[in-house]
């Protein structure tokens, strides 16, 4: 009995610091957004924590606690986004919407993977890269890093990838999107389909107002209920591949835990059984936490690292991104 309290205590000592950070990045943010609301909170908690984290002035005590934020405060947002989305709204987008949206995926998915193995990279690297830039960022990637079989070179490396090149998207699509002429909707849905990570999506949608934002959100949680196959797919072949290879391995989970949770919460929505005021905490709640993960990515975001990569996984990140940033955009100007 005495132990499991010693652990808890020590585990939150050590993310204390990083949580301590966290908050000063949620809070400066905050004070930034107030005057200007039309520069997003998450925007700005990511500057802070890159320029915190570049500057020198995120110690090592505070790693922990800020990858805390970055990974798992960052589920926990996505897991209560799902309250934001219900059937009725995925079956609004109408079925050409829908194909955009799985089009833009597994052409992303299956095309990334497919140019990273020309360029002479590794399988696991080219599938967190095609799952990072084709569905939700760092939650993907994070998703399938275990049946990857990647090194955790390979692993930061791709986390670092669509940090960077999601950071850009936040900025180049909606200016983009202006000088197309692009509709509240169609922009709404370029981002949603084009951008990564989920945090990355509503700070870029934040900047179009409310219809872009709630086309934007819709059309990526749509999208992140694609990682569900794509991970049951991706360990169903794993375990066949080890089996082949007489290997004996644990099995995983087709379904990570936190996908679940946020189709669980889909169902809630859908259902309808909680009251406005328990969605309006929840949607604070997700904004906090989202707002926390953006400032533990931001100080985790090491410019010198990314200069190290070399070229190849720097060129297979900008084709990644540039692909489907095109792919996206061509289908919503064809179909929507």
């Amino acid at each position: 009995m005495n132990g499991a309290p010693a652990s808890l205590l020590r585990a939150c000592r050590d993310l204390t610091p990083g949580f301590a950070v966290a908050a000063l990045g949620v809070a400066g943010a905050t004070v930034v957004n107030a005057p200007l609301p039309s520069v997003s909170r998450l925007v700005v908690a990511l500057v802070i924590g890159a320029l915190l984290g570049n500057f020198g002035f995120v110690p090592q005590t505070t790693r922990p606690g800020l990858q805390f934020a970055a990974k798992r405060l960052m589920r926990v947002g996505v897991v209560l986004l799902g309250l934001r989305l219900s059937v009725s709204q995925i079956t609004d987008l109408g079925p050409t919407t829908l194909l955009v949206i799985v089009f833009t995926v597994f052409a992303t998915f299956f095309g990334t993977q497919a140019i990273g193995r020309q360029m002479g990279l590794s399988r696991g690297f080219c599938l967190l890269v095609g799952t990072g830039f084709g569905i939700c960022g760092l939650s993907a990637i994070a998703a399938v890093e275990d049946a990857s079989g990647a090194s955790d070179d390979e692993i930061a490396t791709a986390m670092g990838l669509v940090t960077l090149f999601g950071t850009m998207a936040i900025f180049a699509i909606p200016y983009a999107g202006g000088l197309f002429g692009l509709t509240d909707v169609e922009l709404g849905t370029w981002i949603g389909a084009g951008v990564h990570d989920t945090a990355q999506v509503v700070a870029a949608a934040s900047t179009g107002g409310a219809a872009v934002l709630t086309t934007a959100i819709t059309v990526k949680l749509t999208r992140v209920l694609l990682l569900a196959p794509i991970v049951a797919g991706v360990n169903v072949a794993r375990s066949r591949s080890a089996a082949n290879s007489g290997l004996t391995t644990k099995r995983p989970s087709p379904i990570p835990l936190f996908i679940a949770g946020f189709m669980a919460c889909v169902l809630i929505r859908t259902l309808d059984v909680l009251p406005n005021s328990t969605l309006d905490v929840a949607k604070t709640a997700e904004g906090l936490m989202l707002t926390a993960a953006m400032v533990g990515l931001g100080a985790g975001v090491d410019i010198g690292k990314i200069r190290e990569l070399g070229p190849r996984p720097l060129v297979l990140g900008a084709v990644s991104w540039i692909g489907i940033a095109t792919l996206s955009l061509g289908a919503v100007l064809l179909t929507v």
